[in-house]
């Protein structure tokens, strides 16, 4: 039997737990919503302070309740040696707590189900549970379709679904825990400000100081830098110096010559006659024939 018949018969046969737990999951839903509801819009609340301000009570609604007062005044004393204050605050819809139960609570409840089924399989019914477990392959044969939802019943649902909880309830919890710690961070430093300030400035004042260090050494090394570009500059021109002058010595000696070939300066040791020029005493000594 392909595994979309096989779904279809399970449907089949467990139709009425289903519609139960479908119907079940509505009503839980509904319930979340209009819980979350009730915590939202204007909401009164009464405050009883002593004479110095500070709060000693508070209650929802306008006025104290013959029982709340009974407590009170048994506890506090008198009501009135308080002053009550009536305060209006408006509330609005709680998102991510709504989000967080719509979502895992009734993941929660059918993982437990689920569990609860699986462990009573395993206890009474093992020989069941091992059969279901047996590996398929992975290339079996059949449409698309029908090798999506092989992969899909393979899938650890009690994985999926852990995991789908704590996502929900990190949704919830991690805003709360990061605005608990603020707030807690925030009354402790100000409570404790003689401590934090001298231990902030003192801090401030080795980041600025390592700031400076920072900036000395910085400047050295450009310092350094320029010296020693400004030494090699100066080796490269003193090199270079001699070279050029001997350079242009050699090169006027030359040209004196060219321009004067008459002078009859003798050879220098190294030095041969340049092409198409004779010596002067030999041009003398020729005579016509």
């Amino acid at each position: 039997m392909s595994q979309p018949q096989s779904i279809r018969t399970l449907l089949r046969e467990h139709k009425a737990l289903l519609i139960v737990m479908i119907v079940g999951i509505i009503l839980l839903e509904v319930e979340i919503f209009a819980f979350a509801a009730l915590k939202t819009g204007r909401k009164s609340v009464l405050e009883i302070r002593d004479k110095q301000g500070n709060l000693i009570h508070v209650t929802d609604g306008d006025h104290l309740s013959s029982f709340n007062k009974y407590y009170f005044e048994q506890t506090f004393g008198p009501l009135t040696q308080y002053q009550t204050r009536l305060a209006v605050k408006d509330r609005p819809f709680p998102f991510r707590a709504w989000f967080a139960a719509a979502v895992g609570i009734p993941v929660g409840a059918v993982l437990l189900f689920g569990f609860v089924v699986r462990a009573y399989l395993a206890i009474v019914h093992g020989d069941v549970l091992a059969g279901d477990t047996a590996p398929h392959p992975a290339n079996a044969p059949g449409s698309r379709l029908q090798r999506i939802i092989g992969h899909l019943r393979r899938t650890n649902v009690f994985i999926l679904g852990a995991g789908i909880f704590l996502l929900a309830a990190g949704y919830w919890i991690v805003p709360n825990m990061i605005t608990y710690l603020g707030r807690a961070s925030l009354d402790t430093i100000i409570r404790y400000k003689w401590i934090f300030l001298p231990a902030a400035t003192v801090l401030a004042a080795i980041v600025v100081w390592i700031i400076y260090l920072r900036y000395l050494l910085a400047r050295a090394a450009i310092a350094s830098q320029a010296e020693v570009e400004k030494y090699q500059l100066r080796l490269t021109m003193e090199n270079t110096a001699p070279l050029a002058l001997t350079h242009d010595a050699r090169s006027g000696d030359s040209a004196a010559d060219a321009a004067n070939p008459a002078t009859g300066n003798p050879p220098r040791a190294g030095d041969t006659p340049a092409a198409g020029r004779r010596p002067a005493a030999q041009s003398n000594t020729d005579t016509p024939v």
